[in-house]
């Protein structure tokens, strides 16, 4: 093996004869498929699980709740819920004037709409659907990565999904919904499907969402007035984010992987100023 080729990837630190391009999402150590552990995002080394696993406590009392462990998931689908409810009770019509993304008032500066617009929902299919999606998909990935990184996600997710409906949709068009921030989600579970898709974790993945990508995909030329262009733009900023993420590594992966997201949402406010 010449220098060349054995610097084309490093290898694993249990088995330096085999190079590998996986590392430990935890401590940043290079493994190969027989010393990775998979992990709810990304996989773990022998080491960090025999680490993680001795400082697990029994727990004796009640259950940890999913408003514990995924406490912006639980605060997204209230939040969305909340003024959900306050639409029908009569308030729809001022909270499209200050939240939705009106085109025409993106155009003329109002550059928050492409993320606000995610707070407010059509109706009751589309805010049930939407939360279903955000409630499966959501707290695993906060979980896995964090409070910090998975909020910065959802907003720039949101963000590239409105950017995107605002450069090619109509001046005329009024866009609501969580939709591009939920196929953010979608993106992150996609690029881990595919970085793992040597594993059978990895291929059920990419199976589940697969079919559930082609619904979504299908659905905007079945249902009038969905926005593709949302969708899309989401898929794409969650796939990136995640892929960066794998990237990321040391002690400081928690605020360099909230700052990517920053970047992102960056992007999308500078894209239609």
């Amino acid at each position: 093996m010449t220098n060349e080729s054995a610097t084309a990837a490093p290898t694993c630190y249990r088995h330096p004869d085999r190079n590998t391009l996986l590392s430990c999402t935890r401590c940043g150590r290079p493994i190969c498929s027989d010393c990775s552990v998979d992990a709810a995002v990304g996989q773990r080394c022998v080491e960090c699980v025999r680490e993680e696993g001795a400082q697990k406590v029994i727990p004796t009392g009640p259950r940890r709740t999913v408003s514990s462990t995924a406490p912006v998931t639980v605060s997204l689908v209230a939040i969305a819920v909340g003024l959900f409810v306050l639409g029908q009770l009569g308030f729809y019509d001022q909270l499209i004037a200050l939240f939705a993304q009106v085109n025409l008032a993106v155009a003329e500066g109002e550059w928050w709409r492409i993320f606000s617009a995610a707070l407010l929902h059509a109706n009751f299919t589309h805010i049930l659907f939407n939360m279903w999606a955000l409630w499966v998909l959501g707290p695993q990935i906060e979980r896995g990565v964090g409070t910090g990184p998975y909020l910065a996600l959802y907003i720039a997710s949101a963000g590239i999904g409105g950017a995107l409906a605002f450069h090619l949709g109509g001046p005329f068009d009024v866009g609501v919904g969580a939709s591009g921030a939920i196929f953010g989600l979608f993106g992150v579970w996609l690029n881990w499907g595919v970085r793992r898709r040597n594993t059978a974790q990895g291929r059920a993945i990419l199976s589940q969402m697969g079919f559930l990508l082609l619904i979504n995909a299908a659905i905007p030329f079945l249902i009038p007035n969905i926005s593709w262009q949302a969708h899309l733009g989401g898929l794409v900023a969650g796939f990136v984010i995640s892929e960066a993420w794998s990237r990321i590594r040391g002690p400081q992966t928690n605020l360099y992987r909230t700052l990517t997201g920053v970047v992102v949402a960056l992007i999308a406010i500078i894209s239609v100023l």
